[in-house]
């Protein structure tokens, strides 16, 4: 049988079934999908194919999603590091998206930050920010996969003046794009504090009408809550179930501030949460209990958030980070365990965005979101168990290959669909820019 691509790798880690791997086998890619996973041997009895890779020293694992960033922020890296939350965006970088924020900074910026996602094995992303149609349109064009989100604030920036216009613009993204193969949509107010009653009624409903996601920060800090309860007489988490906003379309972002009642609500209700350890640790913003959540069988993804407070957007980092941060804080060496970070980083993120049957595994039928790492380099050596090594000891520098829908986007560490020096060239007069 001819095919578009037979990959042969030393090791194959599906995810599904958990903690499986599979040594010597190849896989399949034909018309963007995955065909078959079987031993190498069987393969290359059973397929011819236009291009094949021979991977002796790799593991393959289906690529990885974050599952929360404001890519365009990339552009404002290491801008205003060391502060606490809110003034960090109340007087830095409030004030600096006021100034910048455009459509080429969005367009920029974008192509900045899936550059980097796909050079450290991300392939797909779920963003909040202004301008979703510039960042759709970029992932579009390099084909990166996405999940847009179509942002809400109550107060007027460059891409909406009022509720009504984000709303509107975001119904306009959705229908532009319903049909792309790589874009999808989300709703995404920004947080509890930023959007009022009326406009997350509308998009509670709306979202269900159009069968998206809703992907909102909450409960991110602990003065967030307190001013929450000051103001309103409510814990955010009540308020918005009183809106009708929890349910299994909602993701919560953050999730540092967590009463046991309420994580028993959230797994009844079937919200999940991105988790984001890095940005919460460098705005000291707390912890999210993940092991608790685990235990009551809410699902856990895992998310770099922005560049601007992390100050990177890699995923092999964020599941390390997340991983030894779960065991700490639940004081449980046992506490998320290597092949239960990696399905937060790949499995789980495309349960939250409702994308599931096409993402986060290696099964025949499915998207060939496909990572090739070489772990055969004196940093993950000697190697006893490949998944316990991806995520203690490896790094997105291991990353050599990146497949997406079936394309290659990534071929010996060179991307092929954007132009490095070009980019590297439009980050430095950024810099110069907003420095100036």
């Amino acid at each position: 049988m001819n095919i578009d691509t037979l990959l042969n790798a030393k090791w194959i880690i599906p995810v599904e079934p958990h903690g499986q791997v599979l040594k010597d086998h190849s896989l399949a890619i034909h018309a963007g999908k995955i065909d078959a996973i079987l031993p190498t041997e069987t393969a290359k009895q059973k397929y011819s194919a236009n291009n094949e890779f021979v991977l002796n020293s790799h593991v393959l694992i289906p690529g990885l999603i974050n599952a929360h960033t404001h890519a365009s922020m990339n552009l404002f890296r290491g801008l205003a590091d060391d502060l606490p939350l809110m003034e960090w965006l109340n007087n830095h970088i409030w004030p600096a998206e006021q100034k910048w924020v455009d459509p080429e900074f969005v367009n920029e910026g974008s192509q900045l930050a899936i550059a980097e996602m796909i050079r450290g094995g991300t392939t797909c992303f779920n963003d909040m920010y202004f301008f979703p149609d510039k960042t759709a349109e970029v992932c579009a064009n390099v084909g990166m996969r996405v999940v847009v989100g179509l942002i809400l604030i109550d107060f007027p920036t460059a891409w909406a003046k009022d509720a009504d216009e984000y709303i509107l613009k975001g119904e306009q993204v959705h229908d532009n794009y319903r049909h792309a193969p790589l874009v999808n949509t989300a709703f995404a107010p920004h947080a509890p504090y930023t959007v009022s009653d009326e406009p997350l009624k509308r998009i509670s409903v709306l979202a269900e009408e159009l069968d998206i996601p809703i992907h909102m920060h909450i409960h991110e800090t602990a003065d967030e809550v307190a001013q929450a309860v000051e103001n309103t007489g409510k814990r955010p988490l009540q308020r918005l179930e009183e809106l009708g906003l929890l349910s299994p379309r909602l993701l919560a972002v953050h999730m540092t501030q967590l009463e046991p009642a309420e994580i028993q609500n959230l797994a009844k209700l079937g919200v999940s949460i991105a988790h984001c350890p890095e940005s919460n640790l460098k705005l000291a913003s707390g912890f999210c209990p993940v092991k608790q959540l685990m235990d009551a069988k809410v699902n856990v993804c895992i998310g770099t958030d922005g560049v601007a407070s992390n100050n990177d957007l890699d995923m092999f980092g964020e599941m390390r980070t997340a991983a030894l941060l779960a065991k700490g804080v639940a004081q449980d060496s046992t506490a998320l365990a290597a092949p239960a970070a990696l399905a937060a980083a790949t499995i789980n993120g495309a349960k939250a965005l409702g994308l599931s049957e096409q993402i986060g595994s290696l099964k025949k039928g499915k998207q060939a979101d496909i990572v090739a790492i070489n772990l055969e380099q004196l940093e993950t050596l000697p190697n006893f168990e490949p998944i316990s090594q991806l995520v203690y000891s490896g790094n997105r520098q291991q990353v050599t290959d990146v497949w997406i829908a079936g394309k290659q986007v990534l071929a010996n560490r060179e991307l092929t669909t954007i132009e490095y020096s070009s980019l590297m060239k439009k980050a430095t007069e950024w810099e110069t820019k907003i420095r100036a």
